[in-house]
This record gives C-alpha cells, sequence and structure tokens, in this order.
C-alpha cells in the first residue's frame, strides 16, 4: 500500500454511498471529485462534490462499469485516489490494477485479494484449505430430488442478481437459464453454481478490517436475515440471540477468510447458520457493505475514514473499540411489496423523516428516480443502548415519515418491525415468504385520511378574504358537497360541508392541515397537493390519493387480453419461439423486462393466443406500453 497522502478523493460510484463518502472525506479535509450519467446530471452526489465529470451514456455498462473513463475522469479532475463504494466496479480485481497502474491510490483490498474471492466457486476452495466450515456443492446436471431444494447463484458479484430458489427438478433448466442471464447481464460473467438451500437459516456476517502490518479486526456480527428476492432489507448489529461459542467461532473464521488471502482495508464476511446453530461459509464481500452504518453505530467508528487511512498505510490500533448498544437498519425502497416488489418511478415530491436516526441517501425532495438504478431511496439507522430500544425508535421514525411522490415499502418496513417474531429476535431468511401477505394486507379505513384531503382542497388559502378564513369549518347544516378518491383499488366517497361520518368532527382546516376528531380522539391530518394526487400524513398512517374525475375518459380502456408494461425498463428477452399465433397458457412467461437492476417476467393472463407482439428484446419501454395481446381462449 502506498504511503502518500490522498488529498483529492474521486468516488467510483453514485446515490446514497457517494454521497456518504463524500461526507467523511469534506471531514477529513479531501477534495471531491463525483462521476455520473447522463441521467444522473443534477443527482444529489453530484451536487454534493466539489468536482464532477460526466459518463456519457445512461445503462451502466456505459458509464458506471466504464473503468477507463473513470480512471480518465480521476486524472483529469486532479484527484489522486479512488473509492469505489459498493456495487458497480467494487470487486473487479482488473478495475483495481487499473487504477493503481495510473498512478492513484486504491480504496480497497489489493486486486489479488478481490481476484482471489470476486468467483464464489474459488472462494469456497480457498475457505475449505483454510478450515472454515461449507455447504456441499450439488451438480444441477446430476441433481436429484433428494438435493431439493437448491439455491442457484451467481459466481460473480451478488445482491441478488442470479439467484433462484429451485424446488422441482422440472423447473432447473428453466431456472438456470434466468440465473445465468441475469448474472450475464449485472456482472458480465454468467457463471452459476448450486448448493443446498437451507430452509430457515438466517443470514450473519462479520465486518473485518485489516491493515498493511499484519493487523485484523473482527468487528462484530451483523444478522441480515429479513431480505426480499435474496437482497436485504432489515440488518441489526450484533446478530441478536448468538451463543458466544457460534459468535467466537463465526470472527474466527471470518479472520482465517482474511488472513488467507492477506487481506487489507474493509470486507465483510457472509455466513449462512442453520436452525441448529452450524455455520457455513457464503461468501467474502471484498468491500464496503450497504448496511456498514450498524457496524459503525455499534463500534463508534467511521469505516470510511479507516478505510482511508489504511489506503494510506496508516497502522490500526492492536484492538477495535469495544461495542456498546444495539443498532437497527431499514432500506427504504421506492417499490411496492404488495405488487411482487415492484420499483417505482418518478418524483420525489417529499422525504422527510423525524427522529433521533441516521438517514444516509442520495435524494432529496424535488429529485426523480429513474429505470436505471436500483430504487433504494434511504438507509435508515437507529442506534440504542438495547435491541428493543432501537428497533422502537426506528420503527418510530418511519412511521412518522413524510414521503410524497412514490409508493414505498415503508410500510413494510414499520410491520416487520413491530412484528412479534422479529420482536423476540426470531430471524430467518423465510420471514417474508411467511409473514408477506399479512404484512402488506389490511389497510386501515381511510375515511377520516380522505375527508381531510377533501377539507384541505376546499379550504380558503392564507391569502382569503378574513371572513373566508374564519369559521368556516363548522358542522352545521349547508348545501352537501362530496368528494371522490381511490387509493390502492379502494374508493372513497366523502361528504363535507356540512360533514357527514359519524364520529368525525372537523376542529380547523387548512389547505396543509386539517385537524378532526375522530371517535373522540384529536387527531392532525397533514396535507399536500401535487397535480391530481393528494398526500395525508397522520399518526393513522399515510395515504396517497387519487382525485377520481367527475367524467371518466372515454380513452381510459385497453383491449381485453392486453399486457401493459408495469414499470419503465428494457425487454432482456422473449419467451422461446414467441410470435404473434403462438399458444400460451395462463401464468407462463411471456417477456422479460428488466428495470432498477430486476428483472421482472410478464406472464401470460390466459391461455389462448398471442395476437400481437409489439416489442423486441433490447427495447425500452415506457410504463403503460402495450408489450403484447393475447386473445383468451373460448370457455367450453
Amino acid at each position: 500500500m502506498t504511503q502518500q497522502p490522498i488529498t483529492s478523493l474521486l468516488v467510483a460510484n453514485r446515490g446514497e454511498i457517494a454521497v456518504r463518502i463524500f461526507r467523511t472525506a469534506r471531514a477529513l479535509g479531501l477534495a471531491t471529485v463525483a462521476v455520473h450519467s447522463d441521467p444522473d446530471a443534477d443527482a444529489l452526489h453530484v451536487r454534493d462534490a466539489d468536482a464532477a465529470v460526466r459518463l456519457p451514456g445512461a445503462a451502466p455498462a456505459d458509464t458506471y462499469l466504464r473503468g477507463d473513463l473513470i480512471i480518465k475522469a480521476a486524472l483529469a479532475a486532479g484527484a489522486d485516489a479512488v473509492h469505489p463504494g459498493y456495487g458497480f466496479l467494487s470487486e473487479n480485481a482488473d478495475f483495481a490494477r487499473e487504477v493503481l497502474a495510473a498512478g492513484l491510490t486504491w480504496i480497497g483490498p489489493s486486486p489479488e485479494a478481490i481476484e482471489a474471492m470476486a468467483s464464489k466457486t474459488r472462494a469456497k476452495e480457498l475457505m475449505r484449505a483454510a478450515g472454515v466450515p461449507l455447504l456441499d456443492p450439488v451438480d444441477p446436471a446430476t441433481a436429484t430430488t433428494a438435493d431439493l431444494p437448491l439455491l442457484l447463484k451467481a459466481a460473480a458479484g451478488g445482491g441478488g442478481r442470479g439467484m433462484r430458489v429451485v424446488r422441482d427438478l422440472d423447473g432447473l433448466k428453466e431456472a438456470l437459464h434466468a440465473a445465468s442471464a441475469e448474472a450475464a447481464s449485472a456482472f458480465g460473467d454468467g457463471e452459476v453454481f448450486a448448493e443446498p438451500y437451507v430452509e430457515r437459516g438466517r443470514h450473519v456476517e462479520v465486518q473485518i478490517l485489516a491493515d498493511a502490518h499484519g493487523a485484523v479486526w473482527a468487528l462484530g456480527t451483523r444478522d441480515c436475515s429479513l431480505q426480499r428476492r435474496h437482497q436485504k432489507v432489515i440488518e441489526e448489529a450484533p446478530a441478536p440471540g448468538l451463543p458466544d461459542t457460534l459468535r467466537e467461532s463465526l470472527h474466527a473464521a471470518a479472520v482465517a477468510a482474511a488472513r488467507a488471502v492477506s487481506y487489507e482495508g474493509a470486507g465483510t464476511v457472509e455466513f449462512l447458520v442453520t436452525a441448529d446453530g452450524r455455520p457455513y461459509f457464503l461468501e467474502m464481500n471484498t468491500r464496503l457493505q450497504v448496511e456498514h452504518p450498524v457496524t459503525e453505530a455499534v463500534f463508534g467508528l467511521d469505516l470510511v475514514a479507516l478505510q482511508l487511512r489504511v489506503a494510506e498505510g496508516a497502522a490500526l490500533p492492536p484492538a477495535p473499540p469495544q461495542p456498546t448498544g444495539h443498532a437497527v437498519e431499514a432500506r427504504l425502497y421506492a417499490e411496492d411489496p404488495a405488487q411482487d416488489w415492484r420499483p417505482q418511478t418518478g418524483a420525489l415530491h417529499t422525504l422527510a423523516i423525524p427522529g433521533e436516526v441516521r438517514v444516509d441517501t442520495g435524494f432529496t425532495a424535488g429529485d426523480t428516480v429513474g429505470i436505471h438504478y436500483d430504487p433504494m431511496l434511504a438507509k435508515v439507522v437507529a442506534h440504542a443502548p438495547t435491541r428493543a430500544e432501537a428497533v422502537r425508535a426506528l420503527a418510530a421514525a418511519l412511521a412518522g415519515a413524510r414521503i410524497h411522490g412514490l409508493t414505498t415499502n415503508r410500510e413494510l418496513l414499520v410491520r416487520s418491525l413491530r412484528h412479534p417474531e422479529f420482536a423476540a429476535g426470531q430471524l430467518d431468511t423465510g420471514f417474508y415468504d411467511r409473514h408477506l401477505d399479512t404484512l402488506t394486507g389490511g389497510a386501515p379505513d381511510a375515511t377520516a385520511a380522505a375527508l381531510a384531503a377533501a377539507l384541505a382542497e376546499a379550504a380558503p388559502g392564507p391569502d382569503a378574504p378574513l371572513a373566508a378564513r374564519i369559521g368556516g369549518w363548522r358542522n352545521v347544516r349547508s348545501q352537501s358537497q362530496t368528494r371522490r378518491y381511490t387509493e390502492a383499488g379502494t374508493e372513497y366517497e366523502v361528504r363535507y360541508h356540512p360533514v357527514n361520518h359519524p364520529g368525525i368532527r372537523v376542529l380547523a382546516a387548512t389547505p396543509d392541515l386539517v385537524t378532526l376528531e375522530v371517535e373522540g380522539i384529536r387527531r392532525a391530518f397533514h396535507v399536500k397537493h401535487n397535480s391530481n394526487k393528494i398526500y395525508v400524513d397522520s399518526a393513522l398512517g399515510a395515504h396517497t390519493f387519487t382525485r377520481v374525475p367527475r367524467f371518466p375518459d372515454p380513452q381510459d380502456r385497453t383491449e381485453p387480453g392486453s399486457l401493459l408494461a408495469p414499470m419503465p425498463g428494457t425487454v432482456v428477452r422473449t419467451a422461446e419461439g414467441l410470435a404473434p399465433g403462438s399458444p400460451v397458457t395462463a401464468g407462463q412467461p411471456l417477456l422479460w423486462l428488466e428495470a432498477m437492476k430486476m428483472e421482472h417476467r410478464i406472464l401470460a393472463p390466459a391461455s389462448g393466443t398471442l395476437t400481437a407482439l409489439h416489442v423486441a428484446t433490447g427495447q425500452q419501454v415506457e410504463f403503460g406500453a402495450l408489450l403484447a395481446v393475447v386473445q383468451e381462449e373460448p370457455q367450453p
């Protein structure tokens, strides 16, 4: 590692991780350089940096995965070091070599260490030689029902891409093909391997930090078991309920893994812990993790600052500080968990999260969430003396957040944190398989919130005549006024002036704040208007209403059997041989859309004949675009 001090840092990444790294760099007195694609030209990480360099194009393959352009940007902007963040090129050994060859400081482990751990299959061979416990691999070509269920995993990369659970041998071939295609698209490497899928296992990892002088710290454990699509949703440190002997063995295995590749810098060793407490090595991430803030909170450290000091050649103290308390992190995504985790795009009108919590984000109010990148809006972290206090503080902060413009997983996060299993520390990777319907269903009655929306819309503004602003909302008889709204498929018709809803009394109303007495309890409803959407937030929950027009638009109709794009994205493939005239069966995958780093299947709505196919592989489509038409076969 170089002994040269760093003066200017380029972050070869985007979004919240770039903003987070810049925060530490500024605190250390370093100049900061951002890179950006065309869609990110006005992104927060660009606005936050001292200088920014354009990477022409939109797709990651043309921008954030172009190591040559990033190195050229660093040299042009006068940066002397490159931090890769996570994702993109963070675990690319060739990129690390090119950075060093250009005379720049690489903030990360050596290219040789990255290369040793880059392929999960090769990493497992190395770990087996080091005595780290492993799951035995399964050859998909000879797999039998006795091997089921299987987990298919991409040999390169992470983040849940290229992963599939196979419970039926008949679906193995298609799952292999899909996993390989997704891995090739995400990482440029379609290699996939199989191993036993452990039901109700826990995902536990150890943060390590090592220097060039032989010191290796094991900075406690993290539990990351609550996952969707094999991507983490809620993480915490330390992992709750682990026996001391298991915790010590995980620390020892992580240190052994780091020493096996002469590791330097920050990294994470991930394990699967079975229900009976047996740990198995999964992989080593040779970079900073998304969930690193919970470790920082518990140990009182800045891992990015330590990465920079190690890269400058500094030695770590003999031992890390002692941990204190408990920290929990939730990933706030622009997605709809009730609709197969469908990512959302569009303008983010409001993002305000209250409480004594840490918020790492790449967005501010007014920014746009696009189709090209991961839909994570923010990471929200609470730290407290006990786990129960940290969980309660995080749930309260998320419940009180005001997030307008996009559907998010906020309600799912709050319900997850307050679920009895989670509260008791009963964690495993099957949590959402068991509880998703409960966590996303049963929305409370929104009549009071809809009434608040109507009253806010009708309330006179601050510039109205004084007479109109005084005493305007009395519960007296007058000409009836009604408004209609929809939310998540439910229509609400509310009557106001006079209010005609049992148990509800109006106390005050302005265009942005309505106070109601609901069943004898005073409630404040904060209201924000944007186009035909109205956002209402209160202690009873957050609601997004759409105004129902008085007269329906006759053009708001589509041909029966039409398949519309559920989101903007790119058609990455179509079913083999699919063409107009092809017979299809209900539920058959016809098209695969890639949006925000995820593949989404478009299924046949019924058995019949494909009468039209309007897209081809590689084509970009907008939300609501007509993809294909299926004519349902007549019922006998």
